[in-house]
């Protein structure tokens, strides 16, 4: 788990750079923010309908080489990309496609990893393992972040991709000396899996899912919270440098304290043992109070005051999520279910900011968070109170010693 661990951290650091440099390239070649947005929606919108298949392959597959496999293509792709940029041959049609089959592969990569990080602990310690995935996940995004800045203005955007390219090696090398901890919930793949659970295909995973409501519950929580609340780089980025009258620095200041924040909230989401829905919902209706406060702030210090317990109610909520979407499902659907999740959060991932951006446009950045709470903390209360009400109270039945006793009949 230790070497899982810095593997991730290397294979995120690297992501990140390669993120952060693809913006300024596609702005670099384009001139267009239009276009840097696209190229991302364009790598994100495989998973809306593929993610459905890769997760069916990642039950069917061993998890081991699945992961290799789809790391080793990454760095291909990488690799192609680095040498495009160096030679001065890429063009945004080719970045275009390249970002395609980036997310393409990333349908198999998500899920095979998630799995594969869970196989090395305990079936009890898979929250905890989660909680440490997204510590490492935070740290190397902020890693990633600095050093692509560094990198660029060093060796140039084509050392970014080359970089990167060698930290999905770095994971391929790892995996082979992984071994399943003692306790861990074995996969099952080939004839094995065939005898014991015959229907593999992707209708059962959307079955499951959807005849499952502790899972459309998460969905429903973690959806309107994606949309309305989650998008903090966006609404917290126009409250300051608009209402609050800072500029970049100040903005730089509010990233910050959130990537601080979500590293803390990694920290105590792993000392979670039974994470669960309620608890998630719990969590993102205080988020979202905490949120209608942020829009009220009359000052930057008072946001930053905030800020923090934002973000690291944020990150343990996500963690419970995570621990609660991987461990619900019985083992051999682990894989199908991890990818309806993925078709469905990339609804509100593509669909989310542009809905934001609207709010933010009619009501303003401090309407757009005051709206954003409100509606998600009512929508948390209903579900409650709904929940509750469809719950049936167990009735006692009168039994042998409970039951009244006919009265004995006396002759007159």
């Amino acid at each position: 788990m230790r070497w899982w661990s810095v593997a991730n951290f290397v294979s995120n650091a690297g992501t990140w750079m390669q993120l952060t440099v693809q913006n300024l390239l596609v702005l670099q070649i384009t001139g267009s923010a239009a276009a840097t947005g696209l190229s991302m929606s364009v790598q994100a919108a495989p998973a809306l309908l593929m993610s459905v298949l890769g997760g069916a392959a990642v039950d069917r597959w061993p998890r081991k080489l699945t992961a290799a496999v789809s790391q080793a293509l990454l760095a291909v792709i990488a690799f192609t990309t680095a040498t495009l940029v160096a030679l001065d041959r890429l063009d945004m049609t080719t970045l275009m496609v390249l970002a395609a089959v980036t997310g393409m592969v990333a349908t198999v990569d998500n899920p095979a990893c998630a799995l594969l990080g869970n196989d090395l602990v305990p079936a009890e310690d898979v929250p905890s393992a989660i909680g440490v995935g997204a510590l490492v996940f935070n740290a190397g995004r902020l890693a990633g972040a600095a050093l692509a800045g560094v990198t660029v203005g060093f060796l140039g955007t084509a050392a970014a991709y080359f970089a990167n390219g060698f930290s999905f090696l770095f994971v391929t090398a790892v995996i082979p000396f992984l071994r399943p901890a003692a306790g861990a919930v074995r996969q099952v793949t080939g004839r094995a899996a065939r005898r014991s659970t015959p229907d593999m295909s992707v209708r059962e995973g959307l079955a499951f899912f959807a005849r499952r409501p502790r899972l459309l519950a998460l969905a429903g929580v973690t959806g309107i919270s994606a949309v309305f609340g989650r998008n903090y780089g966006l609404t917290l980025a126009v409250l300051v440098t608009g209402p609050l009258a800072g500029g970049a620095g100040a903005f730089g200041t509010v990233s910050t304290v959130l990537a601080a924040g979500g590293i803390v909230g990694a920290v105590l989401g792993a000392r979670l043992r039974r994470p669960s829905v309620r608890l998630v919902g719990a969590l993102a209706a205080t988020g979202a109070l905490l949120q209608i406060v942020a829009g009220l702030s009359p000052s930057l210090a008072v946001l930053l005051v905030l800020v923090l317990p934002m973000a690291v109610v944020e990150s343990v909520s996500d963690t419970a999520g995570t621990a609660v979407l991987q461990t619900d499902p019985p083992a051999h659907l682990r894989g199908r279910v991890l990818g309806v999740w993925g078709s469905v959060g990339t609804v509100w991932s593509l669909g989310g900011p542009p809905a934001l951006g609207l709010l933010m446009e009619l009501a303003g950045p401090r309407g757009a968070l005051i709206t954003g709470g409100v509606i998600i903390a009512a929508s948390i209360a209903s579900g409650h109170l709904l929940h509750r009400r469809r719950t049936v109270s167990p009735v006692a039945f009168p039994t042998k010693e409970t039951a009244p006793q006919p009265a004995l009949q006396t002759a007159a």
